[in-house]
């Protein structure tokens, strides 16, 4: 094995460079004070050497600074004076930003093969662009449309109808179907997007399916991870906002609506019809059930059971969920309640 603690093995991934200390900086909008130098790849903190580019954005790993070898480092102001001579400083007050820009350079995510496999099952109606990639086994149906330079894996369906924007990535054995889908979204292996929602009508002799007649529209930007299902609206259609993030393993129901650049984590699920404002962060395992509202920017801790609407900026934790505040405040009162409980009782107590 070779390159141990170096990323972007070149088996796997593309890598372009030697990059400039001054094309870094102005990537990233850092000062540097440092002399013009060749940097060829990045590297973590403690294997980084003079070839290098790392970062420090998390101050509890300050103390490795000063030994570090790297050719440069992306670190925030406060940190600067700390950088050994020897190492360029790239300053910048988001250091991790600057060095998610930095690793997409030396390591661009891939590029669409032009062509269509010998394999491939295209339906004569649908519309692929001449740039995109369609990769063995796919299955594209009838009046399906798909973009410049979008890349659809092997063993993936794409149901008769659907839109793929441009410059997508659709990982291998997704399923799509009732979409249309923006610009730039990525859809991670299994993602299932489409199918029905899980609607009946109940009655004493049993159910009744509810015809799901809605569609799922992503917006431009939109990654949904592995093996996470988005069922399509009922009446209404199920809408996942410009820049939103899932997690793989989470489950979207029906007529759900969520905010753009909102986060959902792994194993998270929400119920139909609730509508989810921008820039929400919901955590790992989190529920919440149907037809809530939550408000822009809250913040829903792991494991959270939510039943109630949530105001916009409001942090919650707990099942079923209550203000941050309040769950410690509770924890804190039973570990005392339950020391308490311990002690020796006193003689003639």
């Amino acid at each position: 094995m070779t390159d141990v603690g170096k990323p972007g093995d070149a088996r796997f991934f593309e890598r372009t460079g030697p990059h400039s200390l001054q094309t870094l900086a102005e990537l990233t909008g850092a000062q540097t004070q440092a002399p013009e130098r060749l940097i060829y790849g990045v590297a973590p903190l403690q294997t980084a050497g003079p070839r290098d580019v790392t970062f420090l954005d998390n101050r509890r790993y300050a103390d490795l600074l000063p030994g570090i070898k790297a050719g440069a480092v992306i670190v925030h102001p406060d940190l600067a004076a700390r950088v050994p001579e020897g190492t360029a400083a790239l300053v910048t007050r988001e250091p991790y930003v600057g060095w998610a820009k930095i690793s997409t350079l030396f390591h661009p995510f891939p590029r669409a093969k032009p062509g269509i496999h010998a394999s491939a099952v295209i339906d004569p109606s649908a519309t692929i662009d001449p740039t995109a990639e369609i990769g063995a086994n796919a299955v594209i149906g009838a009046r399906v449309e798909i973009g410049a330079e979008t890349i659809v894996g092997p063993l993936t369906s794409i149901a008769e109808g659907v839109i793929i924007g441009a410059q997508c990535r659709i990982h291998a054995q997704v399923s799509v179907s009732h979409a249309i889908i923006g610009n730039r979204v990525v859809l991670y292996p299994g993602a299932r997007i489409g199918q029905d929602g899980f609607g009946f009508a109940i009655s004493p002799t049993g159910f009744t399916p509810v015809p799901q007649l809605g569609r799922v529209l992503i917006g431009d930007g939109a990654e949904i991870g592995a093996n996470t299902c988005i069922d399509r609206g009922s009446a209404q259609d199920t809408v996942i906002g410009p820049g939103v993030h899932i997690d793989n393993l989470a489950q979207i129901g029906h007529n759900v609506n969520i905010g753009a650049h909102t986060v959902i984590v792994a194993q998270a699920g929400v119920s139909g019809s609730t509508t989810i404002g921008p820039q929400v962060m919901i955590a790992a395992q989190a529920g919440l059930t149907g037809h809530l509202t939550i408000g822009r920017g809250a913040r829903i801790g792991a494991q959270a059971g939510v039943m109630t609407d949530i105001g916009p900026g409001e942090e919650v934790m707990g099942s079923p969920s209550q203000p941050s505040k309040t769950f410690f405040r509770e924890v804190i009162t039973l570990r005392k309640l339950a020391q308490y409980g311990r002690k020796p009782k006193k003689a003639g107590g």
